[in-house]
């Protein structure tokens, strides 16, 4: 009968040495993965790509810039959704405010889009309400390119998730205990560039 101990090296000079848990991460390429976003936050995303498809096809710039307008406040309620904690004073939850004013807080990375989007909030006001020349074409198409931009970007921070393993055992704890929360963020700004101002 053969030695098991001389069948198993046998089997291991076959096949080669065993990638290293605690070698270089060099020759590892991220990898795409699925964070688990609330179903809350995916379904508003979906809403928002939805209004964003609607609003290319509309015909009058007010519809347009006040549909495009909708799928970003839709956007930024997401990552509220996502990542989102109750107040915690009465005081502070009797306080109305709007996304705007709370998305910086909850994704700091985010805040150049809140103030783009919380500027057009008037305007969005007097298109939605009928006012001739509220939103003009070029406004409108502007609008709906940089929700474009802040729609992929959500997407990413909190669908998609480039995801490296960590070396050794503490990486894997780490990993085990939930990680990074996704989209963290770090100063990142997901490839989607800072806003442009208003025109």
């Amino acid at each position: 009968m053969a030695n098991p101990s001389a069948a198993a090296a046998r089997r291991r000079r076959a096949t080669g040495p065993a990638p290293s848990l605690n070698g270089p991460a060099s020759d590892i390429h991220p990898v795409l993965r699925r964070a688990t976003a609330p179903p809350a936050a995916l379904d508003l995303l979906a809403q928002a790509r939805a209004g964003l498809d609607e609003a290319a096809v509309l015909e009058t710039p007010n519809e347009r810039y006040a549909t495009a307008h909708l799928a970003a406040l839709r956007t930024a309620a997401a990552v509220l959704a996502a990542r989102g904690r109750p107040e915690a004073s009465p005081r502070a939850r009797a306080r109305i405010r709007s996304a705007w004013e709370v998305l910086p807080e909850i994704a700091p990375e985010l805040t150049e889009w809140s103030a783009l989007f919380a500027s057009g909030a008037g305007r969005r006001a007097r298109a939605e309400a009928g006012i001739q020349g509220a939103a003009t074409v070029r406004d409108a198409d502007d609008l709906i390119r940089d929700v474009a931009m802040f729609l992929r970007l959500v997407e990413q921070m909190l669908v998609l998730q480039p995801v490296l393993p960590l070396p050794g055992a503490r990486g894997a704890a780490r990993r085990g205990s939930g990680g990074e929360a996704p989209g963290d963020g770090k100063g990142r700004d997901g490839g989607g560039g800072t806003p442009r101002a208003a025109p």
